[in-house]
């Protein structure tokens, strides 16, 4: 997961209040109660024997690589979402949901099974659950509806430090804050995958921690999800920008998801921002760093990050120190929209 250019990031510490409302959680169809604390719901939910059973069957399934061929061109109409996004598709418009890059982030699915429609969000932070998620319901859920919705997670490994060490990792804080929100709800929520912590963690030899899985891929027509990883190919559009603008949202009002996708005209929307000196000093200073100390500076788990890390960080920094002046990327502080094409791919679109 990224940092922000400044790495501030509390670690929010373990709430211990007791569910005190009538828990809106289910498993393989039978009501999860847990009157202690969202805490001990976690430990509940990862070793209830329907989820292990599942995390098992996800764990036997091989990783979808999802790519574009230089040769088609052409891609499965997906949409894509990166750290702190959220995306609702239809699936009369689109065919496939996903992301990666996760680490101690969760992705996160919501789908109603009546509808189809599929919110995916990468979440990467407890600050970020509560509106994230009600930003995730506003299209999936119908207040008059009594249907229940399944979700899958999927990410955050174990990242805890040894037993006796205060520092709690950024995984468990992030997880409890999504069963307590989840439990909380007036929506009914069926937990399908619960593919975090334990669950998504493999060990080396020498005891230290790596993820079993970095995302997933979501089939919009029928639900179906698997182990998914994506490329420079299909991590799109406008990959680059929407980095950066992430970047730059740290600080800037109450922590929440960033909406680039338009659910019903099926079309990425970047609205126009500006990139701070903070950023473009960093930028240079990073860019002549050792790979080494560019994840040290800026993942919450180092050793645990996809190979292409460190390169995409360069990418970042070379556009900001090519591009110092954001009204070049957004002239006339004009959006940038881009509308898929026959393809299935996107381009950049003259429409505002």
């Amino acid at each position: 997961m990224n940092v922000s250019p400044s790495r501030v990031i509390t670690k929010e510490r373990f709430n211990t209040k007791c569910f005190r409302v009538r828990i809106m959680i289910f498993v393989n169809g039978v009501r999860f109660l847990s009157d202690s604390s969202p805490v001990e719901g976690v430990i509940a939910l990862l070793e209830h024997p329907d989820l292990v059973s599942a995390s098992r069957t996800f764990c036997a399934i091989p990783e979808k690589k999802f790519s574009v061929s230089e040769e088609s061109g052409s891609q499965a109409k997906c949409v894509y979402v990166f750290q702190r996004e959220y995306a609702t598709a239809d699936p009369s418009l689109v065919e496939l949901v996903g992301t990666d890059e996760a680490t101690t982030c969760v992705g996160i699915v919501i789908r109603n099974c009546t509808s189809g429609m599929t919110s995916i969000g990468h979440l990467d932070s407890p600050k970020v659950v509560d509106i994230g998620l009600s930003q995730m319901l506003s299209l999936v859920s119908d207040s008059d509806d009594d249907a229940i919705l399944d979700v899958h997670l999927v990410g955050a490994f174990e990242d805890s430090a040894p037993q006796g060490n205060d520092d709690t990792g950024y995984s468990f804080p992030l997880c409890m804050k999504i069963v307590e929100k989840l439990a909380e709800s007036k929506v009914k929520f069926e937990i399908r995958n619960f593919q975090v912590l334990k669950h998504n963690t493999r060990w080396d030899s020498e005891g230290n921690a790596y993820p079993i899985f970095h995302g997933l891929l979501v089939e919009t027509s029928n639900g179906r999800v698997v182990p998914g990883s994506f490329d420079a190919s299909t991590r799109c559009p406008d990959e680059i920008i929407r980095r950066i603008r992430l970047g730059a949202s740290f600080g800037h009002g109450p922590p929440r998801l960033l909406d680039t996708y338009q659910t019903q005209t099926d079309r990425f929307l970047i609205p126009p921002f500006s990139w701070t000196m903070q950023q473009l000093r960093f930028a240079s200073v990073m860019r002549h760093c050792s790979d080494l100390e560019i994840l040290l500076t800026t993942s919450t788990s180092p050793s645990a990050e996809g190979p292409d890390f460190v390169a995409t960080q360069k990418r970042v920094w070379e556009y900001l120190i090519q591009h110092p002046d954001w009204k070049e990327t957004f002239p006339s502080k004009l959006p940038r929209v881009f509308q898929r094409i026959e393809s299935g791919n996107w381009s950049l679109s003259s429409e505002r």
